[in-house]
């Protein structure tokens, strides 16, 4: 098939590209430079030059493709500042939103026939019910202000995904990232900084999080083009697990000493009330539908395993 890859130089279009030439498609990335074009060539796909926020751009880009699908993996995440969330996530709010509706509306003109939309299912379920969700249940309907714009920047985008009339829209929940090029990469900012207990566990350490290698979010992308129907598939290992587990687990793999533990209310004051969700509140994901209708399963199927490897 004919694909097209926005957002196509981040830590998922480096683990997306190559497995979707070596699967036997034909491959182009959607970049904004010189730098990006020549990336995206170096792992065997066809560059073309667009703004995602520019619609007349996007229009051209698409049209000089001609994809069967779209996969809109557009994001601006650097580092999150808890205490600060929304103005994190602003920028990749706006490609949430824009930047989706500039590639559907190009899409429709186009005669794409399957559009696959990045979206998160770490940060944005209920707070309340069990531990784990399904796809069927809610996003948050009353988050914490540092967190509203980003949790409606997701409906959003989810909504016109889903929605989108003659083209079959296809919503990845995509769990915390970890493995090369994330956030939680060996090396990186916030695993050193649990390495020199600076990420202290928060009240109960009740929050629940899903998460899945960067490799295997890739996979199911891959299968998601050739095999997804119309929906919404969480994509995480089968692993979820209390910050108050999993953070000491880490902690020990990397050598350290255990995380201190704060009250919720020195935790506020230092993360900020995002940063006390994101620590005590945080509902995780089942992977149930993905495994099944995808015909997905992870390679690494507990965050357990695969971030002992990267540490």
């Amino acid at each position: 098939m004919r694909v097209l890859v926005a957002g196509a130089t981040g830590a998922m279009g480096k683990e997306l590209l190559p497995r979707l030439v070596d699967a036997g498609h034909e491959v182009f990335a959607m970049v904004r430079s010189e730098t990006g074009k020549a990336a995206v060539t170096r792992m065997g796909a066809v560059p073309v030059i667009a703004d995602a926020l520019d619609r007349a751009q996007v229009t051209k880009a698409v049209r000089e493709a001609d994809p069967e699908v779209i996969v809109n993996q557009l994001t601006a995440i650097g580092h999150i500042d808890t205490r600060h969330f929304e103005r994190s996530f602003a920028a990749t709010d706006r490609l949430r939103i824009e930047g989706t509706d500039n590639l559907l509306a190009a899409a429709r003109g186009t005669g794409v026939r399957r559009f696959i939309a990045q979206s998160n299912g770490a940060f944005t379920y209920a707070r309340t019910g069990g531990p784990v969700k399904t796809e069927e249940d809610p996003l948050d309907r009353s988050p914490v202000a540092q967190m509203a714009s980003m949790i409606a920047a997701v409906e959003y985008m989810e909504k016109a995904v889903l929605g989108a009339d003659g083209i079959e829209g296809i919503v990845l929940r995509y769990g915390a990232f970890y493995g090369p090029g994330t956030s939680m990469a060996p090396g990186s900012e916030q695993l050193e900084m649990i390495r020199k207990r600076r990420f202290p566990v928060v009240g109960d350490g009740g929050g629940v999080w899903s998460f899945v290698h960067i490799a295997d979010a890739a996979e199911a992308t891959v299968a998601a083009v050739e095999n997804g129907g119309r929906g919404v598939y969480n994509i995480v290992d089968d692993d979820p697990a209390p910050v108050a587990q999993w953070l000491p687990e880490l902690a020990a793999m990397l050598g350290a000493k255990k995380p201190m533990r704060v009250p919720r209310f020195i935790g506020r004051l230092a993360a900020g009330p995002a940063g006390v969700v994101l620590m005590t509140e945080l509902r995780g994901a089942s992977n149930a539908k993905a495994k099944r209708e995808l015909g997905w399963t992870p390679s690494h199927p507990s965050w357990r395993q695969g971030l002992r490897v990267g540490t």
